[in-house]
C-alpha cells in the first residue's frame, strides 16, 4: 500500500520548526503538547523515519526530517491554493497593501502572481513608502497591510523575515575607500540610514550625505554608478554590487526584521492576501544549516 501523507500533519511538522520548539507550536496550533508530539510519531510512523533526534542542548531536525521540510512547504502551498480556489474562488474587493520601496521587487511578483491566480476578481492596491509613513498611513486607516522594517527587539505586528544587513559597494568601483564616505541614503526616518550613522559614528569615520532617496531604484543608481555606498538587506543586492565586510573597515549592522501589520478593521480578502504574505517572505528563510538549530524540546 502506498505510503498517504496527511496535510494536518506535515502542517504541525513545518509549525515546530518555524515556531522553534514543540512548545510553541502546540500554542499555535491550539493543540496540547502532548498532541502535537502524537502527531509528530504518527507521521514518522507513517514514513518509518526519525524526523526530530534529541541531544544534550534540547530537540533538533534529523537528516530525514531536514530533508522532509522542503517537501512539506511545498505540498502545504499547492494543497492551500488548491482549496482557496475551490472553496473561495467569489472573493472580491480591494486590499490596500504597503511596503517599503526595496522589498517591492524581490519579494512582491511572487506573491501577487499566486493570490491573483487564487482570487482573480480582487483587486490589489500596492502603496511603496517608507516604513515611518506606513505606520502614519495605517494609523489613518488608509491602508489594510503594511509591511515594515523592525530593529531586532523592537518588533510590532508579526515578524515574516529576519534579514542580514550589509553594507554595499559596486563591484567595479572604489567608492568604499572615499575619505570623507560618500553615502546614498533612504530618507530621514529609515532604520538603515540611522544604522549606517550610528555605525560609522562608532568608529570614529567620516562621511558625507552624498545622495538620498525614497527609492530604491535611485539608491542603486548612485551605487552601480561607483558613487557611493549604501547598507540594505542582503538578498535584495543585484548583481555588479557586493556587501563589505568587517575586514574592510565596515562596523557590523543589526539584522533587520519584516513585520506585518494590519489596519484597524482587516477584510477576508486581506487576510487571505496576508496568508500569501507570510508564506512569500518566510519561504526563502533558511531555517536549516550546517549547524542545524536546536528547536525548544517536547
Amino acid at each position: 500500500m502506498s505510503v498517504q501523507l496527511d496535510p494536518d500533519l506535515l502542517r504541525t511538522f513545518v509549525t515546530i520548526v518555524d515556531a522553534g520548539g514543540f512548545t510553541q507550536a502546540a500554542k499555535q496550533v491550539h493543540r496540547t503538547q502532548s498532541a502535537v508530539s502524537m502527531q509528530v510519531r504518527r507521521l514518522e510512523e507513517t514514513l518509518d523515519r526519525t524526523l526530530f533526534q534529541r541531544d544534550g542542548r534540547g530537540v533538533q531536525l534529523s537528516p530525514d526530517g531536514e530533508a522532509l521540510l522542503g517537501y512539506a512547504r511545498r505540498l502545504l502551498k499547492l494543497h492551500d491554493e488548491a482549496v482557496a480556489a475551490l472553496t473561495r474562488p467569489d472573493l472580491s474587493g480591494l486590499v490596500r497593501i504597503g511596503t517599503p520601496d526595496d522589498y517591492v521587487g524581490r519579494f512582491l511578483p511572487e506573491i501577487l502572481v499566486r493570490f491573483a491566480r487564487a482570487f482573480p476578481r480582487v483587486q490589489v492596491e500596492v502603496n511603496c513608502e517608507p516604513s515611518v509613513t506606513l505606520r502614519r498611513m495605517l494609523a489613518e486607516d488608509r491602508l489594510d497591510l503594511a509591511l515594515v522594517t523592525c530593529p531586532p527587539g523592537a518588533e510590532t505586528g508579526e515578524v515574516v523575515r529576519r534579514e542580514a544587513t550589509v553594507w554595499a559597494t559596486a563591484e567595479r568601483h572604489l567608492a568604499h575607500e572615499g575619505e570623507p564616505l560618500p553615502l546614498a541614503l533612504f530618507q530621514c526616518g529609515c532604520p538603515f540610514r540611522d544604522w549606517a550613522l550610528a555605525g560609522l559614528s562608532s568608529l570614529g569615520r567620516p562621511y558625507r550625505i552624498a545622495y538620498t532617496s525614497a527609492s530604491i531604484t535611485g539608491i542603486l543608481a548612485a551605487v552601480t554608478a561607483g558613487l557611493a555606498v549604501t547598507v540594505l538587506c542582503r538578498s535584495i543586492l543585484p548583481a555588479g554590487v557586493r556587501p563589505l565586510g568587517i575586514e574592510e573597515g565596515f562596523p557590523p549592522l543589526p539584522p533587520a526584521s519584516i513585520t506585518l501589520h494590519r489596519g484597524s478593521s482587516v477584510s477576508a480578502v486581506a487576510e487571505c492576501l496576508a496568508d500569501y504574505i507570510r508564506e512569500g517572505f518566510g519561504a526563502d528563510v533558511p531555517l536549516v544549516s550546517s549547524a542545524t538549530p536546536v528547536l525548544a524540546a517536547a
